[in-house]
């Protein structure tokens, strides 16, 4: 029997109790892991919400990206589900994915948290994975969001399907295309299309605004949710 790995807070089990009324996967074989993916014949979004608990990520005084992330997750988690999608938040309070991680021999906390992260989008059967973080620059003028992806075209896909939607909900007159991300861990190691999502730059006086106020963050979670939409009608 294959041994798996601790994820975060049970998601496993809120993803299937939950929304289907079953016991937790113990994917004790292909024949099980297989007959769960059978169990959703809709998309399943993972939305991966960056840091969490002591790793605040960037900030603007007292605000911080890691709670900019979950509310904006949760945000988005609500949007899909209103319209029958069916949602993963993989963070659902302030705390560290890391400390979930029992299983990787590793000092670093940082690395305990990517590859817990990693580790829960090959135990679901996710779609595609939505990355959301907070940006952030020396210069104060920058703004506005950017998505990185994977050398991959369905990534690549599902980057410009958020960007374009992004931009929008912006207002932005000009336009930027969504970058590959090949340095980052969670790019170059998840199986699933999936991107890195910067909502836009918390050192921006108006992008903070936005990411800072209830309805930013609701403007920003219906445009992501337009942009998975127009991913999936595509695919």
């Amino acid at each position: 029997m294959l041994q798996i790995k601790t994820v975060n807070r049970a998601m496993i089990f809120f993803l299937l109790a939950g929304l289907l009324g079953i016991p937790s996967p113990s994917f004790a074989d292909s024949s099980e892991e297989q007959a769960i993916r059978h169990a959703f014949p809709q998309p399943v979004i993972l939305i991966d919400v960056g840091h969490g608990g002591i790793d605040g990520g960037t900030s603007s005084g007292p605000l911080l990206e890691k709670d900019i992330n979950l509310e904006i997750g949760r945000r988005l988690y609500m949007v899909l589900r209103s319209h029958g999608y069916i949602a993963i938040l993989n963070r659902t309070g302030d705390y560290a994915l890391s400390d979930d991680n029992r299983w990787l021999n590793s000092r670093s906390r940082h690395l305990r948290d990517l590859a817990q992260r990693k580790e829960l989008s090959e135990q679901v059967p996710a779609s595609i994975v939505i990355s959301l973080h907070v940006n952030w620059g020396r210069n104060a003028s920058r703004r506005g969001p950017l998505v990185l992806h994977q050398d991959e075209g369905q990534s690549a896909l599902l980057a410009g399907a958020l960007q374009h939607a992004l931009e929008d909900a912006y207002q932005l007159n000009r336009r930027r295309l969504p970058e590959l991300g090949s340095p980052f861990y969670l790019l170059k190691h998840t199986d699933p299309p999936a991107v890195i999502v910067e909502t836009g730059f918390i050192s921006n006086a108006e992008d903070r605004s936005l990411l800072a106020s209830p309805r930013g963050q609701q403007k920003i979670a219906e445009a992501l949710y337009s942009g998975i939409v127009e991913y999936f009608t595509v695919m």
